[in-house]
Formats: structure tokens, C-alpha cells, sequence
């Protein structure tokens, strides 16, 4: 078995069939429109879902990025965007993956609820790595808030981002690196 790891190249909005195709421990440098969305926005949009309004933007195979980011500096979209803790998501995300999301970026752990949701929908979950904020705003290249202005850095926004540099971190089959990934780096390196 080789060591290297595969780099995809993968276009968001994306389907469920190529959502089916990743798989966890995979590098990918995703481009495209994604959303950023946190705690306050999801609730809204929840709520909003529950209430049969329409969404501020398409869920059907929509990516959302967990981010508060910080002010855009001269010549930038956005300041820094480091990826925020996705468990705050969890009481939020089955609701979301039932209505079509198919991918979301963070960092940490998920519930075994989302878990299940992402297997039975086929939705992805990709690790950022957190402190590396102003690395990753680098490949944000327009950012526009679409809705809840009022929640500042937590607003909804519409990004285009150009090889953002994401790692599946659990797929489809519910294969989770984060909880796989010690063991496989311990076995390499000790066999």
C-alpha cells in the first residue's frame, strides 16, 4: 500500500454521486460557491425550513464553510476564516443533510446523528485546519452577505472560493478520520 495520499480537485455546488466517490483521508482543493454559516445562522435557517419558507440560497447540494470570519483586509474578500468547532452545528446539520446539503467544512468531531444522516444522504464533512484562519482566506475570493446582516461576523455569506484546501474528514460510509486516523498513522509507522 502506498503512502500517497491523492489531491482531487473537486467544483462545488456538488451531487450526491460525487459526494459518494470521496473518501475519508482524502486531500481535496475545493473551488467554487460554498456558504459560510454558524451557530445564529443555522438556527434562522432551520427555523425557516420548518416554517416551509424558502432558503436565502439553494441547500440542494450546497457546501457550508463553519465560519466567523474577521474583516476583510485592503485587497481581500475576507480577513482571517478559520474554521470553527462543527459540533455547535450538530442540533442543526441532519435537518439540513435531509433538505440536500452536501458538504460542510469545520473542524472537530460530529455526532453520530449527523453521522447517520450523512451516510443515508450522502453528504461529506471536510476537516480545515483551524489556526491556519488567514492561509485559508487566501483561496476566498468574493465574499457578499445574503442574509441576517444583523448577526455581524456570523451573517450568511455567499463565497467563491479557488483551491481551498480541505481534507474528507468523514464520507459517505461514515468512515471518520478523526477517529480512524491515530490508529492508521500508529500502524504505519510502527509495522
Amino acid at each position: 500500500m502506498s503512502d500517497k495520499i491523492e489531491t482531487v480537485r473537486l467544483q462545488a455546488p456538488f451531487s450526491e454521486r460525487v459526494a459518494r466517490e470521496l473518501k475519508s483521508g482524502q486531500r481535496v482543493l475545493l473551488s467554487g460557491v460554498i456558504y459560510s454559516l454558524r451557530d445564529a445562522g443555522h438556527k434562522r435557517l432551520v427555523e425557516l425550513l420548518k416554517r416551509g419558507e424558502e432558503p436565502p440560497f439553494p441547500i440542494e447540494n450546497a457546501v457550508l464553510y463553519y465560519v466567523g470570519p474577521s474583516p476583510a483586509k485592503a485587497g481581500r474578500a475576507l480577513g482571517s476564516a478559520g474554521p470553527t468547532t462543527s459540533s455547535r452545528m450538530d442540533p442543526y446539520t441532519s435537518c439540513l443533510i435531509r433538505n440536500g446539503l452536501r458538504g460542510m467544512i469545520g473542524k472537530g468531531y460530529r455526532s453520530d446523528e449527523v453521522i447517520n444522516a450523512m451516510k443515508k444522504h450522502g453528504a461529506v464533512y471536510f476537516a480545515a485546519i483551524g489556526g491556519a484562519g488567514a492561509l485559508l482566506s487566501q483561496a476566498i475570493k468574493e465574499a457578499k452577505v445574503i442574509a441576517w446582516d444583523d448577526l455581524g461576523t456570523e451573517a450568511l455569506r455567499r463565497l467563491m472560493v479557488e483551491d481551498m484546501p480541505v481534507t474528507v474528514a468523514i464520507d459517505t460510509k461514515g468512515v471518520d478520520l478523526y477517529k480512524e486516523g491515530p490508529d492508521m498513522w500508529l500502524k504505519r509507522h510502527h509495522d
